[in-house]
């Protein structure tokens, strides 16, 4: 945790965030979200009143926002209708020029959850939602803590 912010520049902007699938740039991404949410199981201690709990597990969920630029969801997921389940790495890179530094989180076993195949408005710039889960996380680099 942030010992101090000598100045609210420091805050990171998602601006300056970028990702990429398999080595390949995303550039039309607008968002990434990613996130471990654990299973646990409810223990009784004697001689404790309130109800404790144990981690016994966790799945890795996410979702990446795309403005609609081309087909490249619907060429990468091609198969997903025969039962293909293509898996990827997506890398997260997040360095604010402003920030004490910046933030690479790398995601293994990439399978998304679904694939928009058509999702538009008129008079609306074209965004699709991918969800997707993990089975592994690493940071690439870390923000020291000030």
């Amino acid at each position: 945790m942030a010992r101090s912010i000598d100045s609210a520049k420091r805050v990171i902007n998602g601006t300056f965030g970028q990702v990429w699938l398999d080595g390949d740039k995303v550039a039309e991404c607008t968002a990434l979200q990613a996130k471990i949410a654990k299973n646990k199981t409810d223990i009784n201690l004697c001689g404790q009143f309130m109800i404790d709990t144990k981690a016994t597990g966790g799945k890795g969920t996410g979702s990446l926002t795309l403005y609609k630029v081309d087909s490249g969801m619907a060429q990468r997921l091609s198969g997903v209708q025969d039962g293909i389940d293509r898996r990827f790495s997506i890398v997260s890179d997040l360095k604010d020029p402003d920030s004490y530094g910046s933030e690479r989180v790398a995601l293994y076993n990439v399978s998304f959850d679904d694939l928009t195949l058509a999702d538009w408005k008129a008079a609306t710039v074209g965004e699709v939602t991918a969800p997707f889960t993990f089975t592994k996380y690493e940071f690439l680099d870390e923000i020291e803590v000030q």
